[in-house]
């Protein structure tokens, strides 16, 4: 079975901090691959005007992930019903690709908040968790279930946030995007 890791945000935009997390787990942890799902409506946030188009969204994923054959820009939420909730997600994962173990990947602050997510014992019941350290939560490893593994990897003070107010205010954030990324959002600006 190919172990696959998934990956849900909204990457509005994707930025390096996703794309070197992904790569971590991918080299240095037990993923074949990872699935970069996005999100059409995180069922925690309000929708926002701030939220990019779904298909921008994904675009700019499939451009930062295509030259890296680990890794797979998936629009598969797009076809389920809103709000996008992960235990519906992995089910339909599951049904769709007898092949594959899905693992979950998610931030030390959605763990933190993972109780409230509709049927976390479900989702724990049928998938291993992967918990990727954030700056201000901080997890006891001792805590943590059999199947939930706390991964030491590498912490990029980057967010989806920081870029957009940077757009907006004109700066020049290059560094912090893959390049095809980087290439896209100016060619938006200038249109």
């Amino acid at each position: 079975m190919k172990k696959t890791g998934i990956f849900g945000g909204s990457y509005n935009p994707i930025h390096i901090g996703h794309l070197a997390l992904a790569n971590y787990l991918c080299e240095y942890g037990d993923l074949d691959e990872v699935w970069f799902m996005v999100s059409p409506q995180n069922p925690f946030k309000a929708h926002s005007s701030d939220l990019w188009d779904d298909q921008l969204r994904l675009e700019l994923v499939r451009l930062a992930v295509e030259d890296y054959p680990k890794f797979h820009a998936s629009d598969f939420e797009f076809h389920l019903p809103r709000p996008s909730y992960m235990v519906n997600t992995l089910q339909k994962l599951r049904e769709a690709h007898l092949d594959r173990e899905f693992t979950l990947i998610i931030g030390a602050d959605n763990w933190m908040s993972f109780p409230r997510w509709k049927d976390a014992n479900i989702i724990m019941a049928n998938h291993p968790l992967i918990v990727y350290p954030r700056p201000g939560y901080e997890i006891d490893e001792s805590t943590l279930p059999a199947n939930v593994r706390l991964v030491n990897t590498p912490l990029l003070e980057v967010s989806s946030t920081f870029i957009r107010e940077s757009l907006k205010q004109g700066k020049d954030v290059r560094y912090f995007l893959h390049p095809k990324v980087w290439e896209r959002i100016a060619s938006l600006t200038i249109e």
